[in-house]
């Protein structure tokens, strides 16, 4: 099968990368809307080609993925859609809750498959935290404890357009844990606070955060994000069940030192991004794709569900403003 990829940024070539090492996949087509851009990622990627236009692309491919910037994501996915070309898109698929409630209603009627990249679905050690969970070997879920840190903050520019933290760094777990845990979340609290640069009190956000979730059969998670951690990107899963307790992310590279003898020791190896930690997960979305475009396989992350994580980050974002919680209607925070 041929493969396009609309976006040659750092992301998309990462994907480009990754699908053309797919036994599956004959060919990785290229597409970005600045001239001469995408020509020049394909020269240094073998198994690819560049194409001219969007159009161009839709038509020679048999699927095709989404890593332009946000907000050219609807419109990209209409024509996606339109030309009835199964589309991976990057998150979030829209930037306004109301836009992408439209976006969803419009994918569903069209018939055509199109998954989020949100790529902890597809990691497998998320993946299988989640099988355990379903296969009741945990038992009841007590308590979720989820750490996302990146290593660096990112660029200044960047965070007036970012949506904030919990929309751009701790949307991933907003969605992930709901879906380990399979129920509706009813009560969202965040706190934030700015401890490591006062750019992100300029842009109106914070470079710390905490949430709790609580759920509708009485489990909670606790979710901490924060934009900078000097030993390296850290992001780790805890579920304490009634029958099994189990974690993922904790590795010889986890960037944390235990004091305790014979305890582990961060490194000079420890994650330095999102990309190493999670590599695994994005070369898993891609074959993954492909099974989809291949018809091999259900769809892991539809677009419906997305739109839950987009609902609690903004309602993270109210509770913060606020100082209190809040409170949701179960049946928009469910799949």
């Amino acid at each position: 099968m041929r493969i396009g990829v609309a976006g040659v940024g750092r992301i998309g070539t990462m994907h480009a990368t990754n699908l053309a090492a797919l036994d599956q996949v004959e060919e990785v087509l290229l597409f970005d809307p600045v001239p001469g851009r995408a020509a020049q990622a394909s020269a240094g990627l073998p198994g690819t080609q560049s194409v001219d236009d969007l159009g161009e692309l839709l038509e020679a491919s048999d699927g095709v993925l989404l890593a332009t910037p946000t907000n050219t994501h609807p419109a990209l996915l209409r024509e996606a859609i339109a030309a009835g070309v199964p589309t991976l898109c990057e998150k979030p698929i829209a930037s306004d809750l109301a836009e992408m409630s439209s976006l969803v209603d419009e994918i569903e009627a069209s018939g055509v498959e199109v998954l989020v990249g949100f790529q902890r679905r597809f990691d497998p050690a998320v993946f299988e935290l989640h099988r355990r969970i379903r296969a009741g070997e945990v038992g009841d879920v007590y308590l979720v404890r989820a750490v996302g840190n990146d290593a660096n903050p990112p660029d200044f520019s960047y965070l007036p357009a970012s949506g904030g933290i919990f929309r751009d760094l701790l949307i991933h777990d907003l969605d992930a844990v709901p879906w380990l845990v399979g129920e509706p979340v009813v009560e969202v609290y965040a706190s934030g606070s700015v401890l490591v640069h006062q750019a992100f009190a300029d842009a109106d956000d914070v470079d710390n955060a905490v949430v709790m979730l609580k759920f509708a059969g009485g489990a909670h998670a606790t979710l901490s994000g924060g934009r900078h951690d000097p030993l390296g990107y850290d992001h780790r899963i805890e579920v304490l069940g009634s029958k099994d307790s189990l974690a993922v992310g904790v590795d010889a590279r986890t960037p944390l030192s235990s004091l305790e003898p014979g305890g582990h020791v961060a490194g000079a190896d420890a994650y330095p991004g999102f990309p190493e930690r999670f590599h695994r997960a994005y070369m898993n979305e891609m074959a993954v794709f492909a099974d989809v475009v291949g018809g091999r396989v259900a769809n892991p992350s539809p677009a419906r569900e997305s739109l839950i994580s987009l609902r609690l980050a903004e309602a993270c974002e109210a509770s913060r403003r606020s100082g209190a919680p809040v409170r949701l209607d179960e049946k928009v925070t469910s799949a």
